[in-house]
């Protein structure tokens, strides 16, 4: 934890004063309850799993794609916190399946159900097929599984969402923002909060994460040095989740407040305090070609080749935000914590619009992604995307 957090410029972590604020009625609302946690095996589901199995729950099953990463979560559970007297189980599903439609079937007696699945990469929009999928797991599938949870009496259903739906610019932050107005209308049927935070530090598949990736495998190091971004530790994503989960009212969205303890830092910047922790002195390099070439020998030299450059690719935010001006906030219930006041308004004829015309692109099995960057554009005002013809797949 402590390496983490002086990579991503911080000395303390950012929820300890209101996790033990709330330390006691956690412990207790948890050693009560069942929990159901879908997309559990992903950096963040993992981390929410451990919160909530640490604190002993009656019933806490999980759910996610990815046989492989649901066995290092057990593996990782059962080596750090042992067991439990409640039933652990995990299940390799994809919730948009009618497996998994069997499996709620069949039970689905639980308190909270916690969706922690996403498509949550800017570069899955790059062609329209993906992008389809994007719009499936991010808002269909949250859709359909907030319905089934509310069915079976559900008390509570939490969603993760992503500071990049506050004023989107790309197509995953779009389809996030997209996603919390279907929950904005399903919060009429059960009690619904989520969250909005920043970049969870070395989560898999993201770029710190890939840093790892790099050095396992004698790779250069690569970033751009002039996005600057906030982030979070995967245990600090988890105490968010769960404290929204827990505490959030009916169309709450919690976020942490920018604060001094929470800094804007570049990758490159992370880059450069990883390798030194490593014990590299990183060599800035001017070329991927120049790159390549000099990790064959630099590493052994105690450095190790480094390409910063700036970002021209699409989907990039300028700066990172965790609401907009139009939203009602209550910074007062918690220390580190903020909180997005009930906003339960949607246009029940938009909602409707989008269901028809993504329903109609799939029976036709043919859609751009020109088409569905418009239909974005009907839904959220001012969507600002810029299609700059560049995705982070032409990078190295």
């Amino acid at each position: 934890m402590t390496s983490t957090l002086s990579l991503i410029g911080r000395e303390k972590e950012l929820f300890t004063a209101d996790i033990i604020q709330c330390a006691k009625e956690l412990r207790e609302i948890i050693a009560e309850s069942s929990f159901l946690v879908l997309g559990g095996a992903g950096s963040i589901g993992q981390a929410v799993t451990k919160e909530i199995f640490k604190r002993n729950p009656q019933k806490l099953h999980v759910v996610d794609i990815s046989e492989n990463n649901l066995v290092e979560l057990v593996r990782d559970i059962r080596s750090s916190f042992g067991y439990i007297g409640g039933d652990f189980q995990t299940f390799a599903l994809d919730i948009g399946s009618v497996e998994y439609d069997a499996f709620f079937e069949a039970d689905g007696e639980y308190d909270y159900v916690l969706n922690l699945s996403a498509l949550k990469h800017v570069r899955s929009e790059k062609d329209p097929y993906t992008l389809m999928r994007m719009i499936d797991v991010n808002v269909f599938n949250t859709e359909k599984t907030v319905l089934q949870a509310a069915a079976k009496g559900a008390r509570k259903y939490f969603c993760v969402s992503t500071d990049k739906a506050a004023n989107p610019v790309n197509m995953m932050g779009a389809s996030k923002r997209i996603m919390e107005m279907f929950l904005m209308r399903c919060s009429s049927e059960i009690d619904i909060s989520t969250a909005r935070f920043a970049n969870v530090a070395f989560s898999d598949g993201s770029l710190l994460h890939g840093f790892n990736q790099r050095i396992q495998k004698r790779q250069p190091i690569v970033a751009p040095n002039d996005v600057k971004r906030y982030f979070v530790t995967p245990q600090e994503s988890g105490e968010l989740c769960l404290m929204s989960c827990i505490f959030g009212e009916n169309g709450n969205i919690f976020f942490p407040k920018l604060s001094e303890s929470l800094h804007l830092i570049t990758f490159s910047e992370i880059a450069e305090k990883y390798l030194q922790q490593l014990g590299y002195e990183p060599y800035i390099c001017c070329s991927e070609d120049e790159a390549r070439e000099m990790v064959r020998e630099l590493p052994d030299q105690g450095k190790w080749p480094c390409l910063f450059t700036e970002s021209d690719t699409t989907g990039e935010k300028d700066f990172e935000e965790f609401y907009t001006d139009s939203e009602t906030l209550d910074m007062e219930r918690f220390g580190n914590l903020g909180v997005i006041e009930k906003d339960l308004d949607f246009n029940s004829e938009l909602l409707n619009l989008f269901e028809t015309e993504i329903k109609g692109m799939k029976q036709a099995k043919s859609w751009s992604k020109k088409q569905i960057v418009a239909l974005f554009n009907k839904m959220i005002p001012n969507f600002g995307h810029l299609e700059t013809g560049k995705y982070l797949d032409g990078k190295m």
